[in-house]
């Protein structure tokens, strides 16, 4: 039983508050948010590119030293789970609502509306579209995601310490986790991951209305969006309440069916050649120019600063809102892993799954647009990959299986994060009350209602913004901490197996 409620009762606070402030005046919570995230990526863009940066080329380290012989777990530990189960699973947690939203969405958004680059409309932009959703969704946001979730594991399955991120900072916090500065940290962590899962329920709320309006006719507006919202909250509440072996692993493998089902109808259909050549050609570009992306600021001109901050510092804020969720699903799955199998398998086996998947979706709907045969760029974002689907075979049939995968994504996001969210705010106890799980979630749907009533999808990427500054300085304290232990346990362990 949970002893100590502070974290829990002060976070649950501080969300009823904002969202009393988003029902109140939701005009009022838009300028707020706007104006934080004005000043952030003015003044912060920098920071989020060179953390993003660091934290990738700390994966790559941990992956070519020594150290990465040491396990996720005691050093004679098995894996809990078989390879091939383990990378389903992280496929499974690299799947999401974002790759359907954007998976045609952001490549034609490139291509022919906002070029990263300038180049509209011409061979060179099909290249950018392409290079820079690779950028996104790529190495970065899974060194993100990975940094946070072998930290977490290094710390719960090595040291024996509770599923909380305070608790990854003792090495260099000492008793200070214990007290207030430990709850700080908790409360922070469990704010970002409310915004980063609200901002995802939002975008899958309007995926949902924008394909129901695109196949039916059907109103796309806040009033339709709060039935999805609410319906789907009984369902993922209802998947929750059923225990973490039911409910999320049976969904999960039908978010992998489902997926894998789009993805191969797509490649048979659509422009396969031009898929496979667009793929190849892209992982490519992306390796050669990736350094140069990863830095890059356009301080002399107003428009691409512009875009980067509306599309790779707000995704950069995305992985790292969403990266303790997502951290901690990764390294409940990852005991006996050694670090280096960890690093490796977590940031390329779902970046290149996410190649794929742009370069199908996106470079069918670039080649649509450049044919002439279809305006998919005049198409609201979230309806892009219906309108690519309309002009194959199956589109119905397609869009329909589409519509029930963000449902599904939905369900399961939600049920994974009202899971973690009920954790994290009980001390890391491994099965919180059913109590609990039911007030996050009932909580995590009125904070994506309240973003979309104050301003659809702009106040999501504004809240999400806002929310990960704060928990990028605790990735950065997490880091160090890992390197304090590890630098200890690296000598004994060299000095019993050699340097080798």
């Amino acid at each position: 039983m949970m002893k100590d409620k502070t974290v829990f009762y002060t976070s649950a606070i501080i969300l009823l508050l904002i969202v009393l402030f988003g029902i109140l005046a939701p005009q009022a919570l838009e300028n707020v948010t706007a104006n934080i995230q004005h000043f952030i990526t003015q003044y912060f863009g920098w920071y989020y590119l060179i953390v993003a940066s660091v934290f990738l080329i700390v994966c790559v380290y941990l992956f070519i030293t020594p150290i990465g012989r040491i396990k996720l777990g005691n050093q004679d530990d098995k894996p809990d789970f078989s390879r091939i189960s383990w990378i389903t699973m992280l496929f499974s947690a690299g799947m999401g609502i974002g790759l359907v939203f954007y998976g045609s969405a952001e490549p034609i958004s490139h291509y022919a509306i906002s070029s990263p680059t300038g180049e509209l409309g011409t061979n060179q932009a099909v290249k950018d579209a392409l290079t820079y959703t690779f950028f996104h969704w790529g190495l970065h946001a899974w060194a993100i995601y990975g940094i946070v979730g072998l930290i977490i594991a290094y710390f719960t399955f090595r040291k024996k310490e509770p599923l909380t991120i305070s608790n990854t900072l003792k090495p260099i916090l000492g008793k200070k986790v214990n007290g207030k500065t430990g709850k700080i940290i908790d409360i922070l962590a469990i704010l970002s991951t409310v915004f980063g899962v609200a901002t995802t329920l939002g975008f899958g709320a309007m995926q949902i209305n924008g394909g129901l309006s695109f196949l039916f006719g059907i109103p796309t507006n806040f009033s339709i969006q709060i039935i999805i919202i609410v319906v789907a909250t009984f369902l993922f509440i209802a998947s929750s309440l059923s225990g973490l072996g039911k409910g999320i692993k049976i969904l999960s493998n039908g978010n992998m069916f489902l997926a894998g089902l789009l993805l191969v109808i797509m490649l048979i259909f659509g422009p396969t050649m031009m898929i496979l050549n667009l793929f190849t050609n892209t992982i490519g570009t992306y390796l050669q120019n990736l350094p140069y992306m990863s830095f890059r600021l356009a301080p002399l001109n107003a428009d691409i600063r512009d875009w980067i901050n509306s599309w790779t510092i707000f995704y950069w804020a995305w992985w790292i809102a969403w990266s303790p969720f997502v951290g901690i699903f990764i390294a409940r799955i990852s005991k006996g892993r050694t670090i280096r199998e960890f690093v490796f398998c977590v940031l390329l086996l779902p970046s290149l799954f996410g190649f794929l998947w742009f370069a199908t979706f996106g470079g069918t709907a670039i080649q649509l647009e450049a044919l002439g045969v279809a305006n998919i760029s005049n198409l609201a974002l979230e309806q892009s990959l219906f309108g690519v689907f309309d002009q194959y075979p199956l589109g119905m049939v397609m869009s329909i299986v589409a519509i029930v995968l963000v449902v599904v994504f939905f369900i399961t996001s939600a049920d994974s994060g009202t899971f973690v969210l009920a954790m994290l705010s009980a001390n890391g106890i491994a099965n919180p009350s059913n109590r609990m799980k039911l007030i996050w979630g009932i909580l995590l749907m009125a904070i994506a209602l309240v973003l979309l009533y104050s301003g659809g999808l702009l106040a999501l990427q504004n809240a999400m913004i806002v929310a990960a500054l704060p928990f990028s300085i605790i990735m950065i304290l997490m880091t160090v901490s890992l390197f304090t232990s590890l630098n200890k346990e690296a000598k004994q362990l060299f000095s019993r197996y050699g340097k080798k």
